[in-house]
């Protein structure tokens, strides 16, 4: 698969990515995550809100032995507690998102 560079940062990735929102399980996540590395896609794209941190610690995992190869990409800006509870993009609350 073809890559691309992003602006002028010298990051390259897949000119597909991975939407990983529906993914729920560890072994769904393993088997469509792995036919998507089979295909040449290296992005993978995930958000805090989508279970409330559990998709972002399950796309981690799966790709946590190939974390080098791969580019992730998630989307933050909310309190995500016990649900949604709001947004929340104050730069103290950026910095304090873990990365999974």
């Amino acid at each position: 698969m073809h890559q691309r560079q992003l602006g002028t940062s010298g990051l390259y990735v897949s000119d597909i990515g991975l939407g990983c929102m529906s993914l729920t399980t560890s072994e769904q996540a393993s088997a469509v995550i792995g036919a998507a590395l089979d295909a040449g896609v290296i992005f993978f794209d995930t958000a805090e809100v989508y279970g409330a941190h559990e998709n972002e610690r399950l796309v981690g995992q799966v790709l946590r032995p190939l974390r080098e190869q791969v580019k992730i990409a998630t989307k933050f800006g909310f309190n995500v507690n016990n649900g949604l509870e709001g947004l929340n993009s104050r730069p103290d609350h950026i910095r304090e998102v873990e990365p999974y």
